[in-house]
């Protein structure tokens, strides 16, 4: 049987865990591959694969943050990652099904983090067409959402994000319900969503488009923060920021977030390949 390998704390021989030098010995997982359907398992690929990729390019906050994925159907159910575990070591089946209600639908031994489904059944339920929603607290992410101005257009690929880009103001960490409405209206419907004083959120209509979205967003906020240590600014004419969603689709030959997704599975499968257990 496939199973998931997962850290647990090791019991001493007196049967006590030892806490200041903590051993850990393998968590086992059985593999949800034949016990859901097709579409469900591709999905917990795909999002296990994202969490991953976040982690490999450094956008992780421990174990916190999140992202999440519709599962298809009428029951606004959807995957998001256990409580508890690094984005390196979550894998398909450790994912953990959800109801809108953030009731648990499998079996896990893993909490899901309330704040984070507050912020993430907020937007699945104001949002159809998000299928995913990526969130992160990156160093940059957060620092350009403590800047009064918020993204600067002063890179081609701040030019990608301003079009679509909402601001939510910072209200504490997100485990209040009466935050949700003003959450939906900032973000309404753009693709990305500064949170204020927090980090980065953006939405896709799949795994890959939100991925390629916060991808773009991160630079954009790596390059603002780079540039302002370097002197005066240069602002990008505002008459290019018109249509830059069609440049986009130009630019990756109408095959959008689908023309490097592959490449990034590829990457994934020669680095671990255990994120699809």
């Amino acid at each position: 049987m496939n199973t998931t390998t997962l850290p647990q704390p090791k019991a001493t021989a007196a049967g006590a865990t030892n806490a200041s030098r903590p051993a850990y010995a393998p968590l086992q997982i059985p593999s949800l591959q034949g016990k859901v359907s097709d579409a469900e398992w591709q999905l917990r690929c795909d999002l296990a694969a994202a969490y991953r990729l976040v982690a490999l390019y450094g956008w992780s906050d421990l174990v916190f943050t999140h992202i999440s994925a519709r599962i298809p159907g009428p029951e606004h159910e959807f995957l998001i990652n256990p409580y508890g575990l690094m984005f390196d070591e979550i894998t398909a089946s450790s994912l953990v099904r959800v109801d809108q209600a953030g009731n648990k639908l499998s079996d896990s031994p893993f909490p899901v983090n309330p704040a984070g489904f507050v912020i993430h059944s907020c937007v699945h339920e104001a949002r159809e067409d998000a299928a995913c929603v990526m969130h992160t607290h990156s160093r940059a992410g957060v620092a350009v959402s403590a800047q009064k101005a918020g993204v600067l257009p002063i890179s081609q690929q701040s030019t990608f994000v301003l079009g679509s880009l909402g601001y939510h103001d910072y209200e504490g960490v997100a485990l209040r319900d009466e935050e949700k409405p003003r959450l939906q209206a900032d973000l309404g419907t753009n693709k990305y969503l500064m949170l204020r004083n927090h980090g980065l959120l953006t939405v896709g209509h799949s795994i890959a488009d939100a991925w390629l979205s916060m991808y773009i967003f991160e630079n954009t906020c790596r390059i603002q923060i780079d540039a302002q240590g370097g002197g005066e600014l240069t602002m990008v004419d505002p008459a290019i920021l018109a249509g830059m969603g069609a440049v986009m689709k130009n630019a990756t030959a109408g095959q959008g977030a689908n023309l490097a997704w592959p490449a990034l599975m590829r990457k994934l499968e020669r680095t671990d390949p255990s994120y699809r257990t």
